[in-house]
């Protein structure tokens, strides 16, 4: 079992070498972006990566507090299914009603790889490779269609 300080430095060596790993890729717009941290320009919509000792997942979390905001973006979101499911080459999860470790209720759409452990360093190119191409994927649909959410916003 890894203490506290071990799982921050292993995030820490992680995330840092992902970094590194996605330093010269641009986004389909043709600009520089922060992958780890990637824009969408929402304040409703996050983009998550997640991994731990089983999966690893990249996730579009609509966190509206207000379920009728949230339903919207859903509702827009699914209207657009086709089109990125087109784009990703993994099956898509959707969920309507999905709670958080922290109990908050979200809808999310995910892509996810079982057996990737992220405590395993082995796994870890396997785990970069995976969210680089579900990230290049996915900014290839939301550049194309981000506008529609961002007017929704306002």
């Amino acid at each position: 079992m890894l203490t506290k300080e071990q799982r921050r430095e292993l995030n820490t060596r992680f995330w840092t070498g992902f970094k590194q790993f996605m330093r010269y890729e641009k986004s389909s717009s043709g600009r520089r972006i922060s992958w780890v941290g990637y824009p969408s320009d929402v304040k409703y919509i996050f983009i998550r990566m997640e991994s731990d000792n089983q999966h690893t997942r990249l996730c579009i979390d609509i966190q509206a507090k207000d379920a009728a905001i949230r339903a919207i973006f859903w509702e827009q979101m699914t209207e657009l299914k086709k089109v990125l499911e087109d784009e990703m080459t993994w099956k898509t999860t959707w969920m309507e009603d999905f709670t958080t470790l922290d109990g908050l209720l979200i809808s999310r759409i995910k892509w996810e790889k079982e057996g990737l452990n992220f405590y395993n360093e082995e796994d870890w190119p396997e785990i970069m490779g995976f969210l680089k191409s579900r990230l290049l994927e996915f900014d290839k649909f939301y550049q194309e269609y981000k506008d529609i959410l961002i007017a929704l916003a306002e």
